[in-house]
């Protein structure tokens, strides 16, 4: 089945300001003129037709070919997926621009009911292909080096081998996906049209989470008391959709025997389990030293006894409240982009001057950011959610680093350009990076430097201890749904065993804080997805350093991995760069430069 990927950054980056000059909005028309242009209707019915023909002339018959005839299969199969990957990733962008205008909702719901029917008499193709003897594709691969590069694509199939059904239920579950797929629309909906009313103005989830970062106390607590308030009054329909997509995966897992919850994802992330639970045990073991170390500084810095939810992204009281405008911003990424190499930012011009980005936000718009691929022959789309503050510009630079990295990795084609989550994180975090490092660089002063490195600390705890945190929430309420239905309360229980571990002792939490689990969407669209932002942050800080102690030639080698798409295992992309992933010591490196940055913090207090 065909759908369009979903990966939002944690909606607590979003940030706010005013007077922000001419932000972008998408230009669709490298993808379509309009829902209703002919091209859409000549590529559904060439897809339509495609698909038909290619069962006809394959199914069965995979095991009958000759090289040259297997690549001309794995070709069309190829082009099938560019073509029903453009009409989706129109429909969904549109549908992401307005998620309460019933017309786009409706023309993404068409699209995918007529992809996911004409797409239908592909499911035999894996399933044939895991059927094959190891030797017979071998020898194919052998025979023909063009088709031996896609070997990646079919490790990433055959490792689904063991927990393959039977072709009748393979394509059962194929057309009944869409019917999962309204459970993400109904909670895309729900988030969208919520309104929040904070000091008589009426918000909506974006303007209100932005209050969190507001210099004045007051306001922060009026944010989160009224999220609490609105996420209680509609807990009863997040408990249900979680209730329901753990439900669907609980079944899904027990029918292909799939030993965790989390197998599937370490699958579609080219990632050994052990080596996610060495990351995982890493940052947990770490939180005394990270975040409850850093937090107690906040503490001591806002001149409170006890910190509470609504002081966690305060600005420091010597920050300046400061705006950033889009030109501002531009110039911050692109010239932190251009420093480090200037293929980098000749790359990420066309983003800004030609459509690519849509920057402002608006009533019904999706929250948080995103950069969506859509297809190789066309280009990456960035969805921001831009309000002026400096975190916003790191959302810039980090989604921006997706963009070049998705455009980079194209030359791969449609089977081999897509990145595992793990992996796809390692350009945007290095894209931050490299903004962070260019401000620091230049600052005036060390109430500046000390502004900066306290932000870049929060965001890193963000982006490592807080996705941990969500990891394991995840894991718990995965292993609890099979234990039954999960009521409201069990469900916030779950929560706030995960948040009071990785906060630390600073912290109070107040009534209502626990259904703030309620609106973060990677639980429903993707989950498990979230260690994939604990990954890329340790895999960057580790390639920073390798980096910064051997400048030389180190760029090229940085593109190398990122045009490899999909199209290496992160072993091989990492051995250029003398890093292993697998070795448990690699994470500690990653989270001791997060801890040296609270050591330069706490020297500032001397």
């Amino acid at each position: 089945m065909f759908t369009l990927p979903f990966p939002l950054r944690d909606a607590n980056a979003s940030s706010g300001g005013k007077d922000l000059g001419d932000l972008p909005e998408w230009d669709l028309t490298d993808l379509y003129a309009a829902p209703d242009a002919a091209e859409v209707k000549r590529d559904l019915d060439w897809l339509e037709e495609a698909c038909k023909s290619f069962a006809a002339d394959y199914e069965g018959k995979l095991g009958t070919l000759d090289a040259e005839g297997f690549l001309d299969c794995v070709k069309r199969n190829e082009r099938i997926q560019s073509v029903a990957g453009r009409i989706m990733s129109y429909a969904g962008l549109r549908y992401y621009q307005m998620t309460i205008d019933a017309g786009r909702a409706k023309f993404m719901s068409d699209m995918q009911d007529k992809i996911t029917t004409f797409t239908t008499p592909l499911v035999f193709f894996t399933l044939e292909l895991n059927r094959l003897p190891d030797d017979f594709l071998d020898g194919l691969f052998a025979a023909n080096a063009e088709l031996a590069r896609y070997k990646p694509v079919f490790d990433r199939i055959r490792a689904m081998k063991p927990y393959q059904l039977s072709d009748e239920l393979e394509k059962f579950l194929h057309d009944l996906g869409v019917v999962g797929d309204a459970w993400e629309k109904l909670f895309d909906e729900t988030i969208a049209g919520l309104t929040f009313e904070v000091d008589g103005e009426e918000l909506n989830i974006e303007g209100t989470l932005n209050l969190l970062t507001d210099q004045d106390r007051d306001a922060r607590e009026a944010a989160a008391h009224e999220l609490a308030r609105v996420f209680e009054a509609n807990i009863r329909t997040f408990a249900r959709v979680h209730n329901t997509q753990a439900k669907e995966k609980e079944v899904l897992d027990r029918w292909r025997g799939m030993p965790t919850a989390q197998t599937a994802r370490h699958l579609s992330n080219d990632v050994e389990p052990e080596v996610v639970e060495a990351l995982r045990n890493a940052v947990v073991a770490a939180y005394p030293k990270l975040s409850h170390r850093y937090y107690e500084l906040k503490r001591k810095w806002l001149g409170l006894d006890t910190m509470q939810v609504w002081d966690r992204n305060a600005p420091l009281p010597a920050e300046e409240v400061r705006t950033v405008d889009w030109a501002q911003a531009r110039e911050m990424v692109m010239g932190a982009y251009g420093a480090f190499d200037p293929r980098m930012a000749e790359i990420a011009e066309p983003f800004f001057d030609k459509g690519w980005i849509d920057a402002g936000v608006k009533p019904g718009k999706a929250p948080g950011a995103f950069a969506h691929p859509t297809v190789t022959d066309v280009h990456p789309y960035v969805m921001l959610n831009y309000l002026g503050k400096p975190r916003d510009v790191m959302t810039l630079a980090h989604e921006l680093g997706h963009g070049v990295h998705q455009v980079l990795a194209a030359g791969q084609g449609e089977m081999l350009s897509s990145t595992p989550l793990t992996l796809a994180e390692t350009a945007s975090v290095f894209g931050e990076m490299l903004t962070f490092r260019r401000l620091l660089d230049n600052a005036k002063d060390q109430k500046e430097r000390k502004t900066l490195l306290a932000g870049k600390v929060e965001d890193m705890i963000n982006t490592v201890v807080r996705q941990i945190a969500f990891y394991d929430f995840e894991c718990k309420l995965h292993e609890a749904r099979r234990g039954g239905e999960l009521t409201p309360d069990d469900i916030n229980a779950i929560w706030m065993s995960v948040q009071a571990e990785s906060l630390g002792p600073a912290f109070e939490f107040m009534d209502g804080y626990e259904t703030f689990w309620a609106y973060i969407p990677h639980f429903i669209h993707s989950p498990f997805y979230v260690y994939a932002y604990a990954f890329g942050d340790g895999l960057v800080n580790a390639l920073y350093a390798v980096y910064r102690e051997q400048p030389e030639g180190f760029q090229d080698k940085y593109f190398e991995m990122l045009k490899a798409g999909g199209s290496k295992h992160h072993k091989a992309l990492l051995a250029p760069f003398g890093l292993d992933a697998t070795d448990p010591a690699f994470w500690d490196k990653g989270l001791s430069m997060i801890s040296d940055m609270i050591d330069e913090l706490e020297a500032m207090e001397d």
